[in-house]
């Protein structure tokens, strides 16, 4: 039986939920969609909808709503209480851009207000941007691109305790490998990026594989990460993590055997793995191909270092195989995300324990298998067991 939370939220009950978030703006609720849901192994979820909202001149209009259950609703949101088959059930709920954990996202999403303060920082003298909003997680952070007409950046928002540590982290890093630098921040969680050079590596592997880098020049964006990273806290490694990817899972997939036979299989599998501790290492947190920019086979860009700070070298090379191993699956990307796959499998082997780095790669998909129902796909179920069976694969290269 599903989480009772979960079910509300994403159950034919939802609507009734949200339409509380808008109408306390004097708008009715035309239609809602669940585009992108992150549970943990609480229980406790939070939800983007893309809904259709009436407004009080009858005009309809796409927006953003947030919702959130359990020790995940931030201060300040407007709770929904009551009983829901049988258990207490809490929801905070919000409307886009009054999200009460990013207090500058209104102030960000605003054209006139971010010409403004894009004036306070030197960057533009338009007064009004074009704003088109590209990541919502609610409660964590939006990502947002920004034109003036001339050139573009690219503004996070985030919460205001994590400003401080991201703006470090940037300039720890921007010197020394391609990461774009902080060009302004606010207090209060604004921070502005520039466009990113090159195209990204997920692009040019969908577009058939020209100028990607070769893993020799992956292996050297890695080794240029500056020594200071190793003073940051240590992030869990993708072996320390299984148990807590495979509890969300277990949380999405309750009313779904074949998936949780799959996953009790691998994650099996994995407990039996002795993890070898590697000597620790500047890392970047997150390699993958999508965080990857590229012009004619340099690396011209690297993005999100959120995670940055001391790891396991073999770590990074499974979250990148791990990546195209997912981006394989799809029929369109098979043959070229395979070849690269397989050139950086060889590269990685010559440098980091071959098993070490198979089992590692495994624990990565048991975390990337929780993505397709975080995105909603419509067939979630089948293609998380496909994202399992292929970690199987890889474990099945360590006997």
């Amino acid at each position: 039986m599903a989480i009772p939370a979960l079910d509300l939220l994403l159950g034919p009950e939802g609507p009734n939920v949200l339409a509380a978030a808008i109408a306390e703006y004097d708008c009715q609720l035309e239609d809602l969609r669940a585009a992108e849901v992150n549970v943990d192994p609480s229980g406790a979820a939070i939800v983007a909808y893309v809904a259709g909202v009436r407004r009080a001149d009858g005009t309809v209009t796409t927006e953003f709503l947030g919702a959130t259950t359990g020790k995940r609703i931030p201060p300040g949101a407007a709770v929904v209480a009551g009983e829901y088959r049988g258990e207490h059930v809490e929801v905070g709920i919000w409307a886009w851009p009054r999200d009460p954990a990013l207090p500058a996202l209104p102030t960000a999403s605003a054209p006139a207000l971010l010409a403004e303060l894009f004036r306070e920082f030197g960057l533009s003298e338009s007064s009004s941007l074009d704003i088109r909003p590209l990541r919502y997680l609610p409660s964590r952070h939006a990502v947002l691109e920004v034109h003036d007409g001339r050139f573009r950046w690219f503004v996070k928002v985030v919460r205001p305790s994590a400003v401080a540590d991201l703006c470090h982290r940037h300039d720890l890093t921007f010197r020394h490998i391609p990461v774009p630098p902080v060009l302004a921040s606010t207090a209060d969680g604004v921070i502005v990026l520039p466009e990113a050079r090159g195209t990204a590596l997920d692009s040019l592997i969908t577009d058939g594989g020209a100028a990607l880098p070769a893993p020799e020049a992956l292996e050297s964006v890695l080794d240029a990460l500056p020594d200071e990273l190793m003073s940051l806290e240590r992030e869990p490694s993708h072996l320390e993590l299984v148990e807590y990817h495979a509890g969300a899972l277990r949380c999405a997939a309750t009313d779904e055997p074949a998936v949780l036979a799959r996953l009790t299989d691998v994650v099996e599998a994995l407990l039996e793995v002795e993890a070898e501790r590697e000597e620790l290492v500047p890392v970047h947190g997150d390699f993958h191909e999508g965080q990857l920019f590229a012009e004619n086979g340099v690396v011209t860009a690297v993005l999100d270092i959120d995670s940055a700070g001391p790891g396991e070298r073999s770590d990074e090379w499974a979250t990148l195989l791990a990546h195209l191993s997912a981006v394989a699956l799809d029929d369109t990307s098979t043959e070229v995300a395979t070849r690269y796959a397989d050139a950086a499998l060889a590269h990685a082997e010559r440098r980091v324990a071959a098993r070490q780095l198979r089992q590692r790669t495994a624990a990565a998909l048991v975390g990337l298998a929780t993505g397709p129902f975080r995105l909603q796909h419509p067939h979630w179920p089948r293609h998380t067991v496909d994202l399992l069976d292929v970690a199987m694969r890889w474990l099945s290269g360590t006997t």
